[in-house]
């Protein structure tokens, strides 16, 4: 196929699920991606199209009383390739869905490769398309000149944060006899049976020894990257421990909710690891992203009770992420308000997280699809988990302090008068329900 209507520039998880919408909706797609062709981003270990670099969640899977739960369903419901693939590779992890990363990834390039309106190209792009329909979905990774080039179409300097990356585990090198199976308050999930994590205790003064480590264990240097903030749901397990002594215990590290069965009592702090791959084999340390040097990791987290001898299959990583100025930059289809012939979709827009930056991906994708078919498509309501976070990402948040986002009921307009917390989130995802039902009902059947 050498014809195409669209081009959809990067095959991650926004790029695969933009190209996905507009292909079913009948366009031709030339899907660009440099992996493959010769090059590699400091994160991606593949060239499989929506790899996923950090953790291997997605997060929780309530659509009763959790934002991004809420979000998986209403991408369901539109026909997301990213959670067709989630579900058909879950594992077991409680209330959240996590899956095996690289039958994720299998499923999307084959199912994307196998599609006759999709063409992927091994290439990187490095400039922007001038006249024709394009979607930019290159991530927090884009390649320097494509970035550049980014640079100089919005006409404002691009913003960047640092996000790390946790380890993996190799479970036959986990302690059981100090470790146990548990999820927290023996929560079950769809894929799980309330023993989804492997959990290794601490007490007061193996924890104050392990945070004491943390601070000191020497640190990845900044080099040109010095000074640009963290993103707090990413933030470096030692970036966590300066900030107090039991900051890890009420956060990843935190032991409510676990019963350690040598003692039947929670332990002082906890650490997690959850499921990676299908077979079991691999762990990864949940809330551990690290800017710890290698050797210093291995050092450091030997001494958690359990891992004594572990043996790890990834050590944790950090790498750069950049977006762009999106509130004043993009309209309410995600359009590049100079040269509205370019949208921009994932994590590049400023939104955080797989699901966030797939659901940006998704609407991306249908605007695009049905202006190449002549038609509107109404924009979802706020009250909806997708209205919510597109309405953040073009216009809702502060510019001038615009920072990466989940998916978060503080998103949503709020709800009249004072009700319990747990009472408020059910208030939440009902009228997200009756508001999503509404829009889906009236939209016009996409094709080309």
């Amino acid at each position: 196929m050498t014809h195409h209507d669209i081009h959809v520039i990067g095959g991650g998880l926004a790029g695969s699920e933009a190209a996905w919408q507009l292909a079913s909706a009948g366009f031709k797609v030339r899907l660009s991606e440099m992996r493959g062709g010769g090059d590699m981003t400091p994160a991606h270990q593949t060239d499989g199209l929506a790899e996923l670099v950090c953790s291997n969640s997605f997060r929780s899977d309530d659509a009763e009383r959790n934002a991004v739960g809420l979000l998986h369903a209403e991408m369901r419901a539109l026909g997301s390739l990213v959670m067709t693939a989630a579900d058909a590779h879950q594992l077991p992890a409680g209330s959240a869905l996590a899956v095996d990363r690289d039958r994720f990834s299998e499923q999307v390039t084959r199912t994307l490769a196998e599609h006759p309106n999709i063409t992927i190209v091994r290439e990187r792009v490095d400039t922007l398309p001038t006249d024709t329909p394009a979607i930019v979905a290159t991530g927090p990774l884009t390649a320097p000149a494509l970035a550049e080039a980014i640079g100089g179409a919005t006409g404002a300097d691009a913003l960047a944060f640092f996000d790390a990356i946790a380890p993996i585990v190799h479970a036959e090198s986990i302690d059981m006899s100090i470790a146990w199976k548990q999820s927290r308050w023996d929560k079950a999930g769809p894929a799980g049976d309330g023993k989804d994590y492997i959990n290794c205790p601490l007490d007061r003064e193996q924890y104050a020894a392990f945070h004491a480590a943390l601070i000191a264990g020497e640190k990845s240097e900044f080099r040109e990257w010095e000074n640009v903030p963290y993103f707090d749901g990413c933030m470096p397990i030692e970036v966590m421990a300066e900030r107090g002594f039991d900051t890890l215990r009420f956060g990843p590290m935190k032991g409510v909710g676990l019963d350690d069965p040598r003692t039947g009592r929670w332990p002082h702090a906890c650490v997690q690891l959850r499921q990676d791959n299908a077979q079991g084999t691999l762990w990864n340390i949940v809330g551990f992203q690290t800017k710890l040097k290698y050797a210093e990791q291995v050092r450091i987290f030997r001494t958690i009770p359990g891992l004594e001898n572990a043996e790890f299959a990834r050590l944790g990583g950090l790498h750069r992420n950049t977006f762009i100025r999106s509130p004043v930059l993009l309209d309410h289809e995600l359009r590049l308000k100079s040269r509205p012939n370019l949208r921009f979709a994932g994590q590049i827009t400023g939104c955080e997280g797989y699901v966030e930056s797939s659901a940006i991906g998704l609407i991306a994708g249908r605007f695009a699809a049905a202006e190449l078919a002549g038609r509107s498509l109404p924009t979802p309501p706020v009250e909806t988990a997708l209205g919510a976070l597109l309405s953040h990402i073009t216009g809702g948040a502060e510019a001038d302090s615009y920072q990466p986002m989940n998916v978060n009921f503080g998103l949503f307009p709020p709800i009249e008068g004072r009700t319990k917390k747990a009472d408020r989130k059910l208030m939440y995802t009902a009228r997200a329900r009756a508001a999503f039902t509404e829009w889906t009902a009236a939209l016009e059947p996409v094709a080309a």
